[in-house]
């Protein structure tokens, strides 16, 4: 038994020293490696914010992964200081990672998708975006979902894979940044075709939001059951499209109805025929 205590008080000192060294190694590897992971995500959030390429959503993720990236490597070292095997631990948490990936796939979808939005850009805030035959302007992109709202003012909110599954149409951003008008005005059959071509390019002349380059077109279209139908296509800006056309449509049924053209709608000409019938008593009927 005395021998047994000798023996420990002889290696008890050299165990603690031994120890203590871990501890403070461990505590002096904590330290710096949480100073040098704050440091490092701050220097590469800077370098990012003098990008105005980079979307600022996007501005502040590489920091964050190579933060937590290095904290979980001086974690690992601090264990493996202390003689915990690391190649288990690794391990259980890939398998954990993997099994939590697979429960919640259908968010990492919208993260992947939120990637893909924000790396190739296809519009920005503001932007007035066309996604499957609706119209949303948006407000936020982020991650999960985009948010936004429609024309008339409701809030939307869009999980980034419902966006990124289907064609995105941006009708802020056009080629040569101008935009095509394309209304059809109808004429009586008995009116002139040359007075109404002339009226209606007399408005695209006059009108200065209207682009000389593309050239207007202005010409019979069509045949109606009820009219001949004139195309009206001219360009203007991208900023002026919307108030250009509602205005043309007003200025040119005047300009039209002043000219003395009429603008016909579609109707028939129902005619009754009434033929008596003399029923006779053989049950045959005689028109």
């Amino acid at each position: 038994m005395n021998e047994q205590l000798k023996h420990l008080l002889d290696v008890l000192p050299g165990y603690l020293l031994n120890y203590s060294l871990n501890v403070v190694g461990a505590l002096i590897t904590l330290i710096v490696g949480y100073l040098v992971a704050g440091w490092l995500a701050r220097l590469i959030d800077r370098t990012m914010a003098r990008s105005h390429k980079i979307d600022p959503v996007f501005r502040y993720i590489p920091g964050k992964i190579i933060r937590i990236a290095i904290l979980i490597f001086t974690l690992v070292a601090v264990l493996n200081r202390f003689g915990v095997e690391t190649t288990s631990l690794i391990a259980v948490l890939g398998a954990a990672g993997l099994a939590i990936g697979l429960a919640l796939q259908g968010t990492l979808s919208n993260v992947a998708a939120g990637v893909m939005i924000l790396f190739f850009r296809p519009f920005k805030i503001a932007d007035v975006v066309q996604l499957d035959g609706q119209t949303y302007i948006i407000d936020a992109v982020g991650f999960f979902i985009c948010r936004g709202h429609l024309p008339d003012g409701p809030a939307v909110f869009i999980p980034n894979s419902k966006i990124w599954g289907q064609t995105i149409v941006n009708l802020s951003v056009t080629d040569n940044d101008i935009r095509r008008i394309d209304e059809n005005y109808g004429i009586a059959y008995s009116d002139d075709i040359g007075a109404a071509l002339a009226i209606l390019r007399q408005i695209a002349a006059d009108e200065p939001r209207i682009l000389d380059t593309p050239e207007p077109l202005i010409k019979v279209d069509k045949l109606g059951e009820s009219s001949v139908n004139i195309l009206f296509r001219v360009w203007t800006k991208r900023v002026d499209w919307w108030d250009t056309k509602i205005d043309l449509v007003q200025r040119c049924k005047e300009a039209l109805e002043a000219g003395g053209c009429s603008l016909p709608f579609p109707q028939r000409d129902v005619h009754h025929f009434h033929e008596a019938a003399v029923v006779r008593k053989t049950g045959a009927i005689e028109g």
